[in-house]
């Protein structure tokens, strides 16, 4: 019943594009008058720095299917901006790049 109260009766984000690991960042501006509690909180958590889908749900203590719902109603507003996670680097592929850096290195030591 909650979890129909907080969406507004809705099952499905206006935005198919939030996964788990989408990145959250609270948007500076608007204000958060006319938010509902769970948007309002939704909001400060994002306020210090980027925080993934799956960890505010969890925070928030909301299946992640509801939290995809505020979350995106949250970016039409203004209020959150979404991010795709940051890739992680792969090992260079060039063996010379590894040895000039092990080189650089020695040299330090």
């Amino acid at each position: 019943m909650r979890s129909y109260v907080v969406t507004g009766g809705r099952s499905r984000p206006s935005r198919d594009t939030l996964d788990l690991v989408t990145l959250l960042i609270a948007a500076e501006g608007p204000p958060l008058t006319g938010l509902g509690p769970e948007e309002r909180r939704l909001t400060e958590l994002c306020r210090p720095g980027a925080l993934s889908l799956a960890e505010a749900a969890g925070r928030l203590g909301l299946p992640v299917s509801v939290t995809r719902v505020l979350v995106a109603d949250l970016i039409e507003s203004g209020h959150l901006v979404s991010r795709g996670p940051i890739p992680s680097a792969g090992p260079p592929s060039d063996p010379h790049v590894l040895q000039e850096v092990l080189d650089g290195l020695r040299a330090r030591l």
